[in-house]
């Protein structure tokens, strides 16, 4: 029997499609211009896949070229169905560029990438920035989406510019007022809506008169950061002042603090334990030095855990790991550390035995110790294991007697070791 041309030429198409050296899977940008908007290839690839996945939105903006079964993305979200139809000519939508805080980043987690053809549009953040004028190459770019408002703060800087992406129609107010709280009032607000479709806005306020109603969902913030005098911005280096932590004595001070962050050397990507995390400042700014690193800060006392995450999210690192409970117990069945901080309770020999079996071959330990008994266990160690003792002594400048003199802080002895590789 004969096929008809129609489908003739839908058969051809996901032959095709299946074809293409493998990739069974494409995952495509498409804008608020929808179908106009997307190359020939991107058009052919929806037009050939068996399956479309993307939110009823993205579904409905290419329907005039799904051939296939549309399916929307299940709630809660999973990308599982897309996985179960390996094999199978599948078609992704996504916003603008999939793989820039995307469903194509998350998809390249289990799909190899020689099974899969991207075909990105222009992400919002391009957008904004020709909208703007803005040099894309000079511009802090935030994704808020689906996280807390507070991880804007490390890239609040006087004279910055910064786009971030928000959840909702409310995440321009909330931008607005964090600016508000923090000293930069003054700060220029654009918010950019629905770009690059029919229903494109770009309207502008100040931060501390934010007034502007009726945004749209899918909007865009760029910030132009305008700082007071003594706004509490975050300094670059390590060794924040002790007066923007939450604490009640128990913390790394702030010299010390830079010295220890020096020691432990954090470098890409990895996973640092804080064991007796206190008041949260040496893992806090141990996150603040890369977006790639993370922490978990081990507890034992409620009140200084609960304040260690007040203080994570007020200077910008929400995502802070915290675990309640007291080491080494606490330690089981976390994954293991790159690098390895033992600012409180390294008073038993066993927490240091468990802390260095757990750390990584290659990893990293710092310990601090004040008290005799607690130096004399880092003493031990490095006799037993090696690595480099260092005493930190300071003074600062008092009221003596109506003059003024030396007051010596308590000196620290630091013991840095690197495990050996197998």
């Amino acid at each position: 029997m004969a096929r008809s041309p129609a489908k003739g030429r839908k058969e051809a198409s996901i032959g095709a499609h299946r074809a293409a050296d493998g990739r069974w899977l494409s995952i495509v940008g498409i804008g608020e211009d929808g179908a106009d908007g997307l190359s020939p290839a991107a058009r052919a690839l929806i037009e050939g896949a068996e399956i479309v996945f993307g939110g009823a939105r993205h579904l409905g903006l290419a329907s005039g070229l799904i051939q296939g079964e549309a399916m929307p993305w299940p709630s809660p979200f999973s990308v599982e169905p897309v996985l179960t139809a390996r094999g199978r000519a599948v078609c992704v939508l996504a916003s603008g560029d999939p793989m820039l805080h995307g469903v194509g980043a998350v998809l390249a987690r289990h799909v190899p990438a020689d099974e899969m053809q991207v075909v990105p549009g222009p992400s919002a953040f391009a957008l904004a920035a020709a909208r703007l004028g803005w040099p894309l190459q000079d511009v802090d770019q935030v994704s808020l989406h689906g996280r807390e408002i507070g991880r804007l703060r490390p890239f609040l800087q006087a004279g910055a510019h910064i786009l971030a992406l928000t959840s909702d129609a409310h995440g321009p107010a909330a931008v607005a007022d964090l600016l508000a709280n923090l000293g930069c009032g003054a700060s220029r607000l654009t918010v950019l809506e629905a770009l690059g479709g029919p229903r494109e806005r770009i309207r502008t306020s100040k931060a501390d008169g934010f007034d502007l109603d009726g945004i749209q969902p899918l909007n865009l913030v760029a910030i132009e950061v305008e700082a007071a005098d003594g706004a509490p911005l975050l300094s670059l280096a390590s060794g924040l002042a002790d007066e923007l932590f939450e604490h009640d004595g128990q913390i790394t001070k702030r010299e010390i603090r830079a010295l220890t962050l020096s020691a432990l050397a954090p470098r890409r990507g990895e996973l640092l334990w804080d064991i007796g995390g206190g008041s949260g400042s040496v893992s806090i700014e141990w996150l603040l030095c890369d977006p790639s690193l993370s922490a978990i800060a081990i507890e034992k006392d409620a009140t200084r855990a609960s304040r260690m995450a007040r203080n994570a999210a007020r200077l910008g690192v929400p995502h802070l790991q915290i675990v309640e409970g007291a080491a080494p117990k606490a330690l089981a069945g976390l994954p293991p550390p790159d690098v390895i901080f033992v600012g409180g309770g390294a008073s038993r020999t066993r927490l240091l035995d468990t802390a260095l079996e757990a750390l990584k071959p290659g990893g990293r330990l710092v310990a601090n110790a004040v008290t005799l008994q607690t130096e004399a266990l880092l003493l031990a160690a490095h006799a037993r294991l090696g690595g480099d003792l260092v005493r930190i002594a300071l003074s600062r400048a008092a009221p003596v007697q109506g003059l003024t003199g030396w007051r010596s802080a308590m000196p620290v002895t630091q013991w840095r070791h690197v495990k050996a590789r197998a």
